[in-house]
């Protein structure tokens, strides 16, 4: 038994003038899910494919379980499964169909894939969907029937490259409760997502990637711990008064960030600062249209990291999207 299921060290990876991955390195202890997080573009499928042998890097090291992505592509792919970012399922064939095609791809035997195929099937939720053609699943249930087909070899080492894109929230928990299921029975998962929320749900462990860069690494809780224990937003009626505000407060010098109309605090003595920031605010006769006090989001970590929000796009090119039931 290895250790660490992933180790990733100085991979590089170019489009012309693009480069995708700038020298990224990180470990994937073996039986954890770790996070791949950062904005559309910022080099998370890039960094997916290599892992899975469908790109060669131009410079740097991939293991998986301690095989070499490169100089052993296909015992790679014997540990591997994989789930894109869209359903790679063939519409025309039915649920069960789908799956055993899949045994049949690896090279299983007809004894172990059919029944594989049904406990999936059952697993998922699809057994009375099983006979149907994939064209007439929701969404949910081809994504449900993707993630059964990259399990159908039992890989030790499972990739998922934004699972719930496009999902409805129901969907979304259900999928979040198989990659729990699969951490608990010995899988290791590695995920890419944009969704700061399901990273800080379901990773022990984050590597915030931004422009095809590894700009941290880490646990959530130690991510968010980075802004101190409260954050302090202030809602102002419109983004010259936001800046007023930012100036104001500044003065004081608790470092406030300003995202359009509203004014970010974060400090580990929250109780004083909110009622400094608001007799100042007062006194300058600048009333905050709202104010909102809580704990430390996996969005205010990236907005400090990045210096923009997760959900924008950067210019590295993760564009040509994966498709893939299993690899």
């Amino acid at each position: 038994m290895v250790s660490s299921a992933i180790e990733v060290s100085g991979l590089t990876k170019r489009f012309r003038s693009v480069l995708a991955l700038d020298r990224v390195d990180f470990t994937v202890p073996a039986g954890t899910v770790f996070g791949l997080l950062g904005p559309n573009g910022a080099g998370k499928t890039t960094a997916i494919r290599v892992l899975t042998t469908l790109l060669r890097p131009d410079a740097g090291t991939a293991r998986i379980l301690g095989i070499d992505v490169v100089q052993d592509a296909a015992a790679v792919r014997r540990h591997i499964g994989m789930a894109g970012q869209y359903a790679a399922v063939d519409e025309h064939l039915t649920g069960r169909e789908n799956l055993r095609l899949m045994g049949r791809l690896a090279q299983l035997p007809r004894w172990e894939f059919r029944p594989r195929a049904d406990a999936l099937l059952e697993r998922f939720g699809l057994a009375q969907a099983a006979s149907r053609p994939v064209r007439t699943y929701s969404g949910g249930m081809r994504r449900r029937l993707d993630v059964a087909a990259a399990l159908v070899a039992r890989p030790p080492v499972l990739f998922f490259d934004e699972p719930t894109t496009g999902l409805d929230l129901i969907s979304r928990g259900e999928l979040w409760a198989v990659i729990r299921e699969l951490v608990t029975d010995g899988t290791t998962v590695l995920l890419t997502t944009q969704y700061l929320e399901e990273a800080d749900r379901l990773a022990g462990r984050i590597a915030v990637i931004d422009r095809g860069r590894v700009i941290a690494d880490d646990t959530p809780a130690a991510l968010k711990a980075r802004l101190g224990s409260t954050v302090i937003e202030f809602g102002m009626a419109d983004e010259q008064a936001a800046v007023r505000a930012a100036e104001l407060l500044a003065q004081r010098g608790t470092a406030p960030e300003r995202d359009g109309s509203r004014v970010r605090l974060t400090s580990n003595d929250g109780s004083a600062v909110l009622i400094d920031a608001m007799h100042d605010l007062d006194s300058a006769r600048l009333r905050p249209t709202g104010v909102q006090v809580r704990e430390p989001s996996l969005d205010d970590v990236f907005l400090l990291l990045t210096g923009h929000h997760a959900e924008e796009e950067t210019a590295v090119g993760d564009s040509q999207p994966v498709a893939m039931g299993a690899a």
